[in-house]
């Protein structure tokens, strides 16, 4: 047998079939490429008038969507260096739950830019360096940009809310975000706890249902089940609940047991025994005072007659995660078997109602006085992708609110922050010595990107007003952003458009990381894949919850 020769070098070490990637020109301006390309999607999304993308993914799923981050996670991103921004998008996502955009096409914005003066002859490490001073300053600037007296803010203050929320909403449905956002703040007012950090989103649901369009939309404070009753009774109110997670119906019993029947009346007596115990146990539920039962399973046919009989309306929520949020609105508690519920398990509704709502029906459960229970936003559009992306648009609020619960304080929106950080740090740029003012300059250049993706997405000459917008900063207008609609600056106060100070934060830190994170990468080992299933794909039936 023929003995081969090991290749020379690394090829020896490794096992066959393995890539290896090293150096400036195979592994780093590799890298920074694809993410160049990652961002180069992302960026024509960026603000109001942003492009829609369609995505479909593995699945045949559709999205028309203008969202950062559902682009980028359905995209199944290959690249090593553009997933380590695909992360950085989604911990924005997690964190505050909008600005995912800014966050990769400013970290993509700061890779080009590095490449630039890679190919001046700057080591990577010396950009690395340059850029985290440049992020330690911009965080110090943006401290400054905040805006007077909007660190204390009553989140109960529709006003307020609404000033802070429309510009996140906006980016998603530009020319709708009034309408958008005063549901939002409707929903998200009617759920907020008594100390506002604690507020939670899973708290606010959203109804969608095809047909109408966006202004039939409207709030409802307590739940919408998209199912019919079960039983005939379609209207109840001010009743009492009793929830029951396992089916309402007569159980088979754990042993099995033969019965002997000698006479046709012991036959007659066997089934009517059965009858009377559904009877006895549908009976004792009725006397505890309950006027609707809610069932997690099916609902057997003979317990289902003596519910009609007793006039208690049946609800059936397939779903646990509905489950648990119905006992949330209504305060009841859900028990394992049929059986008498104690008065401290009922829940209590308003009224319950089946409506119809566009040929959909749709049961409408209202619990006014139980406070801050759940709040459903129902959204009417008339097609399925115009509904997702306005639940993405109310998402996007929901999320803002949270984040303004816990840190209230604003700074301008409409490029306005960005073009004055460019501004700030270029100036630092030139008190640096050594080679990191370079990466700093370039660092303070990138923040350019807005406004001129801005402007460009809305059909405006960018040149035009970036000039005009460094002037009006450089003699102190700081407030001073653009007004897409006009195509003009103009001062953002009388605009009225705010950003959070925590989502910009949070954005061009993680941008920064992520960006100092490709750029510290100088070779790339991958090995042979692995042959059988793909890891990660989710099993098929898997509810998304």
């Amino acid at each position: 047998m023929g003995f081969q020769m090991p290749s020379h070098g690394i090829q020896s070490m490794l096992k066959e079939g393995h890539k290896h990637l090293s150096g400036l020109d195979e592994a780093v301006l590799k890298n920074i490429d694809a993410c160049k390309q990652l961002s180069t999607i992302t960026r024509t999304s960026l603000g109001p008038n942003g492009m829609n993308k369609m995505v479909i993914n593995h699945l045949d799923k559709l999205f028309v969507t203008n969202d950062a981050a559902t682009i980028v996670n359905e995209l199944e991103v290959q690249h090593p260096a553009a997933k380590i921004l695909v992360l950085a998008g989604k911990a924005q996502q997690e964190e505050i739950g909008d600005g995912a955009n800014l966050t990769i096409s400013f970290a993509g914005e700061l890779l080009q830019n590095a490449e630039e003066l890679i190919r001046m002859g700057l080591h990577p490490s010396e950009i690395i360096s340059g850029y985290t001073k440049g992020i330690n300053k911009t965080v110090e600037v943006l401290n400054e940009l905040v805006e007077k007296g909007s660190e204390n803010m009553d989140v109960r203050n529709k006003e307020e809310v609404i000033s802070r929320m429309k510009a996140a909403v906006a980016s998603k449905q530009f020319g709708q975000e009034d309408f958008i956002s005063s549901l939002v703040a409707d929903a998200c007012i009617q759920v907020c706890p008594k100390n506002p950090a604690n507020f939670n989103v899973d708290n606010v649901r959203v109804a969608k249902l095809l047909g109408g369009g966006l202004h039939n939309s409207s709030v409802v404070r307590g739940m919408i089940l998209k199912s019919d009753t079960v039983g005939s009774i379609k209207r109840i109110e001010k009743a009492k609940v009793a929830v029951f997670a396992g089916g309402v119906d007569t159980s088979a019993t754990e042993t099995k047991g033969t019965v002997l029947i000698h006479t046709a009346e012991e036959l007659q007596n066997y089934a009517k025994t059965e009858e009377a115990k559904v009877e006895e146990l549908i009976k004792a539920v009725a006397d505890s005072g309950a006027k609707v039962i809610v069932s997690g399973a099916a609902v057997g046919e003979m317990a289902l007659h003596f519910c009609e009989r007793y006039k208690l309306m049946v609800l059936k929520i397939s779903s646990k995660f509905e489950l648990r949020r119905f006992c949330r609105t209504t305060g009841a508690v859900a028990m394992l078997k049929l059986s008498q519920p104690n008065p401290d398990d009922l829940g209590h509704v308003d009224s319950v109602s089946v409506e119809e709502i566009g040929g959909v029906r749709v049961t409408v459960v209202k619990d006014e006085e139980g406070g801050n229970s759940i709040s459903t936003v129902v959204l009417r559009g008339s097609t399925d992708s115009i509904l997702d992306d306005l639940e993405r648009a109310v998402d996007d609020g929901v999320n803002t609110y949270k984040a303004m619960a816990r840190d209230s304080r604003i700074v301008p929106g409409a490029a306005a922050t960005e073009i004055e950080l460019a501004r700030r740090v270029k100036e630092f740029s030139f008190k640096e010595t050594g080679l990191d003012q370079y990466a700093i300059a370039k660092f303070a250049e990138s923040f350019e990107m807005v406004p001129k993706t801005l402007s460009e997405n809305a059909g405006l000459n960018a040149m035009e007003i970036i000039s005009s917008l460094y002037a009006e900063h450089a003699s102190g207008n700081t407030r001073v952003g653009i007004d897409l609609e006009e195509g003009i600056c103009k001062d953002v106060s009388k605009m009225n458009i705010w950003d959070l100070h925590i989502t910009k934060l949070f954005a061009l830190k993680y941008a920064a990381d992520a960006a100092c994170t490709v750029l510290r990468v100088d070779q790339i080992i991958m090995s042979k894949p692995a042959g059988g299933p793909r890891r990660g794909a989710q099993p098929a039936g898997m509810d998304e919850d």
